[in-house]
């Protein structure tokens, strides 16, 4: 896809992003799956809504999308992010055979409460992946979906922090 194309599509998961508010402390992040240039689905975090740590964007998204396929195979689908996808959205990524991971704001440009252990690097994964087909690109947006998340400047008390 060209920048245009990535733009218009990250504004997409912004816009599902805050579609329930935009407080930082509810993980407000947004994923849209496209394949074909059309929006196949269009997925919010729901870890607090649904109790359940595994509902974040992405993996509702790949969810969704999967089940309008009869193998659940994604395979040349780019999947738009506002934040960095985790380890295990980025292997989900990786298993439903997404074919470019495109995201937002990265690790660096929030608190550090919403990745895993410092030396886990998703981007990583993708790298290290068997995979010929994938590819991850980050930084569209950087700054708009920055915005929704502490920074990593930010004093988030260790109540409110996801990874501790």
């Amino acid at each position: 896809m060209d920048l245009e194309s990535d733009v218009r599509f990250m504004r997409e998961a912004l816009k599902v992003a805050t579609q329930d508010g935009a407080d930082p402390a509810l993980s407000p992040i947004g994923c849209v799956i496209v394949m074909e240039g059309k929006i196949v689905a269009a997925e919010r975090n729901h870890v607090a809504r649904h109790h359940d740590a595994v509902a974040h964007a992405e993996i509702e998204a790949i969810r969704k999308a999967g089940r309008t396929f009869d193998n659940g195979e994604l395979r040349g689908a780019t999947l738009y992010t506002t934040l960095q996808p985790c380890g295990m959205c980025t292997m989900a990524s990786i298993w439903s055979k997404v074919g470019r991971i495109v995201f937002g704001a990265g690790r660096r440009d929030v608190h550090q409460m919403y990745f895993e252990a410092r030396h886990v690097d998703t981007l990583d994964f993708v790298a290290n992946a068997y995979r010929d087909d994938l590819s991850i690109e980050g930084g569209v947006l950087r700054d708009d979906c920055s915005k929704l998340y502490y920074r990593p400047w930010d004093k988030v008390p260790l109540v409110k922090q996801g990874n501790k």
